[in-house]
C-alpha cells in the first residue's frame, strides 16, 4: 500500500513538473483565455469524476453547509491569480522563476502557520527560514527588483494552503467548488473574447482545441493521483516528494527552453535549495523521534499543487 502511494505521489509531481511543456504548446493563446479554458474544462472534468463515482449527492450536501461557499471564495480567488500568473510566466519565458516560487512556497507556508495558526517552530527550523529569506533578498538585489513572479506564486499558493488548512472539504470537493465559483466569470470572459473576434477555441486548429479541452484532464489527473497518495503515505513523505515538480520545472527552463541563468542567480537559488535541504532533514529527524500516533489530518486530503 505504501509503495503504491509513493508511485501515485511521484506520478502526480512529475506531471505537475512537466506542465510547462503543455502550456508552451498553447503559447498562442492569451493567458487570460488559457486560464478561462483551464477553469471551464477542469470543472467539467471534475464534475464527470463526481458523476462517475456517484458522489454528486454527497458533494451537494457538503457545499450546502453554512459558510462553506463563502470560505471557498477566497480559495477560488487565490488559485485563479496563481494559475494566471503561472501560465503567463511559462509562456513569457520565466519557467525558472516559477520553479523558485514553488521552492519558496513550503517555507513560506511555515511562516504563515506561525503567524495565523499560532504554530510553534522547533529551534532548528528557524535557520532554514532565515537562509531562504537571505536567498530571496540576494535575488532581489541582483535583479534590481523583487522576483515578483516567484513571490506571487509562493504567496498566493501559501495563502491558498492556509485557507484550505481550515476549510472543511478535501481536495476533490474543494477544487470542484473552487472551479465552480470561477466558472461563470471564465465563461463570460470567453464569450467576450469570442464576440471581440479574439477567441482561440475553434479558430486555431484541431490540435489547439484538443489541448484546450485537455487542460481539464491535465488538472484533474495529477490531483486525483495526489489525493490517492495522501491517503496512503505520511504527509511528511509527501512534503519531501513535492520538490520533484519545481526541480523538473527548473531543468526544463534551463536545459530545454534555454532560459538565461547567470552564476549570480545560482547563488540565490543555492541558498534556497540549502534551506530546503536543511528543513527537510530537520523534519525527517523530528519525525523519526516522534512516536507513531494516528493524526486526524491523515483522514483528510492534503491541499494539492497549484500548477
Amino acid at each position: 500500500m505504501k509503495n503504491q502511494g509513493i508511485w501515485y505521489a511521484v506520478s502526480a509531481y512529475v506531471l505537475w513538473g512537466l506542465l510547462p511543456v503543455y502550456w508552451k504548446w498553447l503559447h498562442h493563446v492569451p493567458a487570460p483565455q488559457l486560464l478561462s479554458h483551464r477553469i471551464t474544462w477542469s470543472f467539467l472534468a471534475l464534475a464527470a469524476v463526481l458523476g462517475l463515482t456517484r458522489r454528486w449527492p454527497a458533494f451537494r450536501a457538503a457545499i450546502a453547509q453554512p459558510g462553506v461557499r463563502r470560505a471557498y471564495l477566497a480559495a477560488a480567488a487565490l488559485i485563479g491569480v496563481n494559475w494566471l500568473t503561472y501560465v503567463w510566466a511559462v509562456n513569457a519565458g520565466f519557467i525558472i522563476e516559477t520553479s523558485l516560487g514553488y521552492f519558496i512556497n513550503p517555507l513560506l507556508s511555515v511562516v504563515l502557520g506561525v503567524l495565523f495558526l499560532r504554530e510553534r517552530l522547533r529551534p532548528w527550523q528557524w535557520p532554514p527560514l532565515a537562509l531562504a529569506a537571505a536567498g530571496v533578498i540576494y535575488l532581489t538585489v541582483i535583479y534590481g527588483s523583487l522576483p515578483w513572479i516567484a513571490l506571487t506564486l509562493a504567496v498566493t499558493f501559501g495563502f491558498y494552503g492556509l485557507v484550505k488548512k481550515t476549510a472543511p472539504l478535501g481536495a476533490l470537493y474543494g477544487l470542484t467548488l473552487e472551479t465552480g465559483l470561477l466558472l461563470l466569470p471564465a465563461l463570460a470572459f470567453l464569450a467576450y473574447s469570442e464576440a471581440a473576434g479574439q477567441g482561440a477555441f475553434l479558430h486555431a486548429g484541431l490540435a489547439s482545441d484538443l489541448l484546450l479541452v485537455g487542460a481539464g484532464v491535465m488538472t484533474t489527473v495529477p490531483l486525483l493521483l495526489f489525493a490517492s497518495a495522501a491517503q496512503r503515505i505520511p504527509l511528511s513523505l509527501v512534503g519531501v516528494l513535492q520538490y520533484i515538480a519545481p526541480t523538473i520545472q527548473f531543468f526544463l527552463g534551463l536545459l530545454i527552453y534555454h532560459e538565461p541563468f547567470a552564476a549570480s542567480q545560482f547563488i540565490g537559488f543555492g541558498l534556497v535549495w540549502i534551506a530546503l535541504a536543511l528543513y527537510a532533514a530537520e523534519g525527517f529527524l523530528a519525525q523519526r523521534r516522534r512516536p507513531l500516533v494516528p493524526s486526524a489530518d491523515s483522514e483528510r486530503e492534503a491541499p494539492a499543487s497549484s500548477d
